[in-house]
C-alpha cells in the first residue's frame, strides 16, 4: 500500500535529492578532471579511471543491491548506502595521491550502488500505477536540477576554492536524505523470502571488472599484452557463463525470464545508451573546451549547461507523456532526436562551429528525459511486485554499464585517434543502432488509466 499523500511527497523529494547527488558527482568531477590530473600527477588514462572506477563499482553491485532490497527491505539497506557514500565522499576530499582518490571513489561507488536501485524501488512503491510516470518525471527533474548545476558548481569550486570541495558537498545532503527516509518510509510487512545468488554475483562482478579493465588498459599497455588479453578473455567467458548459471538457479541474481518480453531488454538498452551519451558529453565535452579551446574550468562548466538545463523542465513532461501515451512513442522519439543532437556535436567539433555544438547540446538536453523516464516506467511495469527490486537493479545496472562501457569505448577511441569529433561520431553511430533495435523490439504499452 502506498504511503499517505504528504509522506510520499517527502519521499519523492528525498529520493530525487539523492539521485541528484549521484548525478552531481558524475558531472561535477568531469570539469575538475584536468585540475585533479595535474595536482595528483595522474596520466591521462589514470584520470579517466577516477570517473570509471566509480561507474564500474556501481554497475557491478547495483543488480545485487536491487536483489537485496527484495530480500531484506529497502529502508535500512538504503541508510547503509547513504552512510558509505557520505563517508567515502568526505575521505575523497582529503586524497593526497591518485591511489587514495581511486580507493575513495570505489567505496563511493559501492554506496551509490545501494542508493541507486533502492531509491527507485522506494519511489515506485510509494505511488499508484497511474501516477508512476509523473512521479518518475519529477524524480528525474529534481535529479537534473543537480545535474544542471554540476558543471557550473564544479567550475566554481575548482577555480575559486579547490576541487576537494566537490566531494565535501555530499555529506550534508546525505544526512538530510537519511533522516527523511528513516522517518517517512516503512518496508512492506510481508517481504518475500529469497536466497542470495552468490555464484551469479561473483560471475557478474569479476566478469564486468575484467572486461572493462581490458578495454580501458588496452590502448596504454598494448592490445597484445598478456594481461590485457587475459582480462578480455576471462571477462567474456565469465559473462557468457553467467546466463546459463542464472537459468538453473532457483533464486537468481537476475531473473532471466524478465528478458522474455522483448520490450524489457530494449527499454534497458535505451537507458544504457542515454548514460553512454551523457558520460561522453560531460567528460569529453569538458576536455574539449579546456584542452582545445583553452576554457577555464568555470567557463567549460558554463558551456555544458545547455546539455543539462532543459532536462529540468522536460523531465515532468516525459513522465506525463509516458502516462498518457505509453512508453514506446516517447522513448523512440527521444532516441531519434537525441541521435540528431550528438551528430550535430560531432559535426560542430569537426568544422569548428561552436553554435552547431551548442545546438546539439540543446537538442540532447531536451531529449534526454525521454531516454530515461518512459523506458524506466516500462521496465518497472513489466516486473511482478516480488521482483520490483530486481527490475530496478537491472535497470540501474544497464544505466551504469552504459556509463562504464561508454567511458571505456570513448577513452579507447580518443587514445587511438586523438579526435574529439571521432569520439562523438562513435557515440552517435551507437545511438542510431540502438534506435533501429528498439524500433522493432519495443511493444506498444497501454497508457495508464
Amino acid at each position: 500500500m502506498a504511503p499517505k499523500s504528504n509522506t510520499r511527497w517527502w519521499i519523492l523529494a528525498a529520493m530525487g535529492a539523492i539521485l541528484g547527488v549521484i548525478l552531481l558527482d558524475e558531472t561535477v568531477i568531469s570539469v575538475a578532471l584536468p585540475t585533479i590530473q595535474t595536482d595528483l600527477g595522474l596520466t591521462h588514462l589514470q584520470s579517466h579511471w577516477v570517473v570509471n572506477i566509480y561507474l564500474l563499482v556501481l554497475a557491478c553491485f547495483a543488480g545485487a543491491a536491487g536483489r537485496l532490497g527484495d530480500i531484506l527491505g529497502a529502508r535500512w539497506l538504503l541508510a547503509a548506502g547513504l552512510l558509505i557514500f557520505g563517508v567515502a565522499s568526505a575521505f575523497g576530499g582529503f586524497a593526497d595521491s591518485g591511489l587514495f582518490l581511486l580507493l575513495a571513489r570505489a567505496v563511493q561507488g559501492l554506496g551509490a550502488a545501494l542508493i541507486f536501485p533502492l531509491s527507485l524501488l522506494i519511489l515506485m512503491q510509494s505511488f499508484e500505477e497511474h501516477e508512476r510516470g509523473f512521479a518518475l518525471g519529477l524524480y528525474g527533474a529534481i535529479g537534473t536540477v543537480f545535474l544542471s548545476l554540476g558543471p557550473l558548481v564544479g567550475g566554481v569550486l575548482t577555480e575559486y576554492l579547490s576541487w576537494r570541495w566537490i566531494f565535501w558537498v555530499n555529506p550534508p545532503i546525505v544526512l538530510i536524505v537519511a533522516a527523511v527516509t528513516l522517518t517517512c518510509w516503512r518496508d512492506p510487512r510481508h517481504m518475500p523470502e529469497f536466497g542470495f545468488d552468490w555464484k551469479g554475483f561473483l560471475l557478474l562482478v569479476i566478469g564486468l571488472a575484467a572486461m572493462v579493465f581490458g578495454v580501458m588498459e588496452g590502448p596504454d599497455r598494448g592490445w597484445s599484452q598478456p594481461e590485457v588479453l587475459i582480462a578480455l578473455t576471462a571477462g567474456l567467458v565469465l559473462l557468457i557463463l553467467f546466463v546459463p548459471v542464472e537459468r538453473r538457479t532457483r533464486a537468481p541474481l537476475i531473473e532471466m525470464s524478465l528478458f522474455a518480453n522483448p520490450s524489457f531488454p530494449a527499454a534497458n538498452m535505451i537507458v544504457f545508451t542515454a548514460q553512454f551519451v551523457k558520460i561522453a558529453l560531460f567528460v569529453f565535452g569538458a576536455l574539449y573546451f579546456q584542452t582545445r579551446l583553452g576554457f577555464s574550468p568555470l567557463a567549460a562548466g558554463a558551456a555544458l549547461l545547455p546539455v543539462a538545463i532543459p532536462q529540468v523542465f522536460v523531465a515532468p513532461l516525459a513522465g506525463r507523456a509516458a502516462d498518457r501515451f505509453g512508453a514506446r512513442r516517447p522513448a523512440l522519439t527521444g532516441v531519434a532526436c537525441g541521435t540528431l543532437g550528438i551528430t550535430l556535436v560531432a559535426l560542430g567539433m569537426h568544422l569548428g562551429l561552436s553554435p552547431m555544438i551548442i545546438a546539439g547540446f540543446l537538442i540532447w538536453g531536451c531529449c534526454a528525459p525521454f531516454l530515461f523516464v518512459p523506458p524506466r516506467r516500462m521496465v518497472m511495469s513489466a516486473a511482478p511486485a516480488t521482483l520490483s527490486g530486481q527490475a530496478s537493479g537491472i535497470s540501474m545496472t544497464f544505466q551504469l554499464l552504459g556509463g562504464t562501457v561508454g567511458m571505456a569505448l570513448a577513452s579507447t577511441a580518443f587514445a587511438m585517434t586523438g579526435s574529439f569529433p571521432m569520439v562523438f561520431a562513435l557515440v552517435a553511430a551507437f545511438a542510431a543502432g540502438v534506435f533501429a533495435y528498439a524500433y522493432h523490439a519495443l511493444e506498444a504499452e497501454p497508457a495508464a488509466k
